[in-house]
């Protein structure tokens, strides 16, 4: 098989870059989108204190399992699809063109969402930051307006540029945790550590392990947008799959590590009430007082700036991944045209500066009432994605099986049909815990759970109404989508 990838017609005006990166610059982008640094710090005190305690980086191992059983099919699909339309180019070839325009706007609020939490916690980390290291006071909302326009400016521009940036941040912050790591193994001793408190069935199930598998999963965003960077991807057949795999097993593995070396530094039998107390007042220094006490004072420091830097990070590599929605959805009619445009840097240009538009229109409310940027942007948008993600997840799985049974081009039923209906499955499980403790996940009132809940169903809709109205206009959009007939 041809490992070139398949594409509708574009033109020099609508083309993306070809072969700009092969397996490490698109691993950037998925981490910087996990941003690691930002998962310890903003989700761990979390986890262990509203959820299964000790066991906190056992939950990680299991929600890494369980992605990995979605990244079975997921990977599978991608050999015989053009996938540059993520979730949209999946669900629409296994349940239709309607059901993955549903698709895409559901990946579109999840991706937003998540990208707009992370603004938040820009905003309020970096305004801290300068308060607390120069005495400089200045509002969250500023550095959020900095944050955007760097991010469209980034995002307008080649894309070896933004990787470049994202390796040397993505690089940096995973440096500090692993001498973090390292350092509490040299410090506590491998005999020390204790395995069944963190790894054991007891300690993953005990307390609300369902509240710390939540919160492992939002630290997990981005790894499937492997597949939307495939335009732009060396030999795509073959990196994509590879590197949704490593990007799964590498983020999952960290981040229980990370997180057991916390453990360790502060006991499992008191763990839970370390994040406990830091709850009650920033639970930031959960991990950066470790941090701070195992490699020194200077590397709390570090660790605040890289804090930073980690979130920036975030919010670009979820920019880039959002733009090459807009810009794949254009070209299939669901949006405007305008939006597929490309500029001489062969960057979606319409598309980056729409996004950092939408997302100056969602915060500026916030900014204007005053809110607290954390404890609304931050915990309810982050919320909001992960419900979304899951949803997204179980419909992705499903359309596996279903292209599948009508296209017998694999004959393995393990990447077929096994995998992804026992990914669709513990997704609808996750589902119902995260629809349950919602309100614990996002700190907001019952009419804020509603409403954020609500707008999930409401995305769904409003893809179908744009499914209608593009067949409508083009019905040539609504054909079977380009795939593969041998095997891959």
């Amino acid at each position: 098989m041809s490992n070139a990838p398949i594409h509708p017609s574009e033109t020099t005006g609508t083309s993306l870059k070809r072969n700009a990166f092969g397996i490490p610059g698109i691993l950037f982008f998925v981490l910087s989108a996990q941003a690691p640094l930002t998962s310890i710090v903003g989700a761990a005190a979390l986890a262990v204190a509203l959820g299964n305690g000790a066991g906190a980086p056992g939950a990680y191992l299991i929600v890494g399992a369980v992605i990995v059983l979605f990244a079975v099919g997921f990977t599978t699909i991608t050999r015989h699809l053009d996938v540059r339309g993520g979730f949209f180019a999946v669900i629409r070839a296994g349940l239709g063109f309607r059901t993955g325009a549903g698709g895409s706007l559901l990946a579109l609020l999840a991706y937003n969402a998540v990208q707009i939490a992370m603004y938040g916690l820009l905003g309020a980390s970096t305004a801290g930051l300068l308060a607390r290291q120069f005495g400089v006071h200045t509002p969250w909302w500023l550095w959020i307006g900095v944050s955007i326009a760097a991010v469209w400016f980034l995002g307008s521009r080649k894309i070896e540029i933004g990787t470049q940036v994202l390796a040397v941040l993505v690089g940096l912050e995973l440096l500090i945790l692993v001498a973090f790591a390292v350092g509490v193994l040299f410090r506590t001793g491998l005999s020390s550590l204790d395995v069944p408190a963190s790894f054991g069935p007891d300690a993953i199930l005990a307390g609300a392990p369902g509240v710390a598998i939540m919160f492992a999963i939002a630290s997990m965003f981005g790894f499937e947008s492997t597949a939307i960077y495939s335009t732009e991807a060396r030999n795509p057949r073959r990196t994509v799959p590879r590197a949704t795999y490593i990007a799964v097993v590498l983020i999952a593995v960290f981040l229980a590590l990370v997180t057991w070396m916390l453990v360790s530094f502060y006991g499992a039998a008191r763990v839970r009430e370390a994040a406990g107390t830091a709850l009650s007042g920033d639970p930031a220094v959960f991990a950066l007082d470790p941090i701070a006490g195992v490699l020194g004072p200077w590397a709390g420091t570090v660790a605040e700036f890289l804090l930073c830097t980690s979130l920036f990070a975030g919010v670009l590599s979820f920019h880039n991944m959002i733009t090459r929605y807009f810009h794949a959805m254009a070209g299939r009619g669901l949006f405007p045209a305008v939006l597929e445009r490309t500029n001489r840097h062969q960057a979606p240009a319409v598309a980056s500066l729409s996004q950092s538009l939408l997302a100056t229109a969602v915060i500026a409310p916030f900014a204007v009432l005053g809110l607290n940027p954390v404890s609304t942007l931050f915990n309810w948008f982050s919320g909001l994605a992960v419900a979304t993600l899951i949803v997204l997840y179980t419909l992705t799985s499903a359309a596996v099986v279903a292209y599948f049974r009508r296209h017998r081009v694999e004959p393995n039923r393990w990447t077929t049909l096994i995998a992804p209906v026992l990914a669709s499955v513990l997704m609808l499980l996750v589902l119902t815990q995260v629809v349950g403790n919602f309100g614990v996940l996002t700190g907001g009132s019952a009419p804020t759970v509603g409403v954020l809940l609500g707008l999930v169903p409401l995305a769904f809709l409003g893809g179908l109404a744009a499914a209608r109205r593009a067949a409508g206009e083009r019905p040539e959009v609504t054909a079977p989508a380009a795939e593969s007939p041998e095997p891959a």
